[in-house]
C-alpha cells in the first residue's frame, strides 16, 4: 500500500518556500552530471523526470508501495504518476505527453568505462503503468513503475562522489540546456578554483543539448546567442549560485569554454510554474516543419500565449496575398517569436492615431523603416537551415537586383547585406504599404517616449 504523502496545498506551499527551507533534495552522481549521450536524447521534461526519479528512488525501497503484490513489482519503484508529474513541474493532464517523455528515457544509451571495463548500458531499464482499477477507468491511481539497470541502480542509490541537488530549483528552468548547465555548475560551486573543468566546444553543446555524441554542431555564435546567454541568464535570475562564461581562443575562434561559479547569497524569489506543454500546439508546429523534439522545446521555453500569437502571425503571413510563399515557414516562426515583443507594441498601436510627421523628415522616416524591415528580413533568413540558405542565396544572385554585383562574399560585403536585406523583404512581405509604415513610426514613438 502506499505511504501517507503531504495533502496538495502543503505541498504547494512548500513549492514557493526557499531551498534551504525544503527537504526535496537528492544526491545525484558527478558521473550522472553532463551526460553525453551514445543514443537518445535529453529534453528539458525528460531531464526533470529523471532527477525526480532519482529522488524517489534515494527515498524508497524496491517494491515499496507495489500497487499489485508481485514478485516482478517487487523489483520496481513505486510513485503515483500525479506526484511524478507535480515533482516534475508537468502542470498539464496530457497524460500522453508524460509517457512519451518517460519512454525517451529508455532510449538513451551510455558507454561507461574505466582502467578495467566498459559498459554500454540504457539510462532506464524498464517502466510500467499500473492502476489496480483497470488502466483505462477513470478511477483509482495510476502508479509509475521504473527499475534502473545494474551500473546505474549503484550510482543512484550508492553515489560515490556526488552533487547535492534540489527539485525547487529545476521546477523553475524553462528550457534544457539551463537545467544541464545549472547542474554541472553546481557542481563546481565550493570548489577552491570556483571554475568548472575546460572543455571543448564540442563536449558542452552535446552536455547542454542533450543530444548524442556525432550530432552536427551550429556555429558557435548561434550556440553562444540561442543557449549559452539565455542559460547564464535564467541559472543568474533564480538559482543560488552565479555563472559567467569564459571563452578560450587560438587567435579569434573560440575553441574552449569553462565557466566561473560562485553561491548566491542573495535569498531566492518566488517565480511562476513552468508553461504547459500542449500537444496540440506540438502538432501544430510540426505542421510549420518543426521535429516533434523541436516542438517540445519550444513548448517548455515560452510561454502558450506567446506561441499561439505567433503561430497566428505566421498563418496569417503564408494567406497573404500577393506575397512569395515562404520556404520555411519554422524559420520564420523563429524569428517572429524572437521578435514578439515588437510585434505586440505594433498591435497595440493599431488604435493610436500616428504623431503628425515632419515633411522634412518624410524621406529619413521612410528610409528607416525600409532598412529596419531589410535587418528583419536578413534575421529570418539566419534561422533558415542550410539547404533553404543556400537556396535563398541562388535565387537572389539569379536576380535583376543582384545584377553586376560580386556576391561572393554573400553578407558580409555590406553592399551585398544591402541589396539582399530589401530584395528578400519583398519576397517576405511584399511592397512597403503606407499603414506598415505608420505603424512603424508609431513604433519609433513608443521606444522614444519609453527610453526618455
Amino acid at each position: 500500500m502506499a505511504t501517507s504523502r503531504k495533502s496538495k496545498s502543503s505541498r504547494t506551499a512548500l513549492a514557493l518556500v526557499p531551498s534551504g527551507q525544503e527537504n526535496m533534495s537528492f544526491r545525484k552522481t558527478n558521473e550522472a552530471i553532463g551526460l553525453r549521450l551514445r543514443e537518445g536524447r535529453l529534453s528539458l521534461l525528460s531531464r526533470k523526470i529523471l532527477n525526480v526519479m532519482f529522488y524517489h528512488a534515494q527515498n524508497l525501497t524496491l517494491g515499496q508501495n507495489a500497487p499489485i503484490d508481485s514478485p516482478v513489482n517487487r523489483k520496481y519503484f513505486w510513485v503515483p504518476l500525479p506526484e511524478v508529474a507535480h515533482d516534475a513541474s508537468y502542470d498539464s493532464k496530457d497524460t500522453a505527453l508524460l509517457k512519451e517523455h518517460i519512454e525517451e528515457l529508455q532510449n538513451i544509451k551510455l558507454h561507461m568505462e574505466d582502467e578495467h571495463q566498459w559498459t554500454s548500458e540504457r539510462l532506464v531499464s524498464s517502466v510500467k503503468l499500473v492502476n489496480p482499477s483497470g488502466l483505462n477507468k477513470r478511477g483509482g491511481t495510476v502508479w509509475f513503475g521504473y527499475a534502473f539497470p545494474p551500473e546505474v541502480f549503484e550510482l543512484v542509490k550508492n553515489p560515490g562522489t556526488y552533487t547535492k541537488l534540489s527539485i525547487y530549483y529545476q521546477g523553475m528552468f524553462r528550457a534544457g540546456a539551463s537545467l544541464a548547465l545549472y547542474e554541472i555548475c553546481r557542481r563546481y560551486a565550493t570548489n577552491p578554483s570556483h571554475k568548472t573543468s575546460i572543455e571543448s566546444y564540442e563536449y558542452w553543446h552535446g552536455a547542454l543539448t542533450g543530444t548524442p555524441v556525432g550530432t552536427e554542431l551550429s556555429p558557435y555564435k548561434y550556440f553562444k546567442r540561442d543557449v549559452l546567454k539565455p542559460a547564464l541568464a535564467e541559472i543568474n535570475a533564480t538559482t543560488d549560485i552565479e555563472c559567467a562564461l569564459i571563452e578560450h581562443k587560438r587567435g579569434r575562434k573560440v575553441e574552449m569554454l569553462q565557466f566561473e561559479v560562485r553561491l548566491n547569497k542573495q535569498p531566492s524569489l518566488d517565480f511562476p510554474a513552468p508553461p504547459v506543454i500542449n500537444s496540440a500546439l506540438i502538432e501544430a508546429l510540426g505542421r510549420l516543419g518543426f521535429s516533434a523534439n523541436d516542438a517540445k522545446d519550444i513548448c517548455a521555453s515560452n510561454n502558450v500565449e506567446k506561441i499561439e500569437s505567433t503561430l497566428a502571425m505566421v498563418r496569417e503571413r503564408m494567406r497573404a496575398p500577393g506575397s512569395a510563399p515562404l520556404d520555411a515557414p519554422a524559420a520564420y516562426f523563429r524569428w517572429a517569436l524572437k521578435n514578439a515583443h515588437n510585434i505586440a507594441v505594433r498591435a497595440l498601436t493599431q488604435e493610436i492615431s500616428p504623431p503628425p510627421a515632419a515633411p522634412s523628415s518624410e524621406q529619413s522616416n521612410l528610409e528607416r523603416f525600409l532598412t529596419a524591415r531589410a535587418q528583419d528580413a536578413i534575421n529570418v533568413y539566419k534561422e533558415l537551415p542550410s539547404t533553404e540558405v543556400h537556396s535563398v542565396m541562388e535565387r537572389f544572385r539569379s536576380s535583376p537586383v543582384a545584377k553586376n554585383v560580386r556576391t561572393s562574399k554573400g553578407l558580409e560585403h555590406p553592399m551585398v547585406r544591402s541589396l539582399f536585406g530589401r530584395w528578400y523583404a519583398l519576397e517576405l512581405w511584399g511592397e512597403p504599404t503606407a499603414e506598415a509604415l505608420d505603424l512603424f513610426l508609431q513604433q519609433m514613438t513608443i521606444e522614444a517616449s519609453g527610453n526618455a
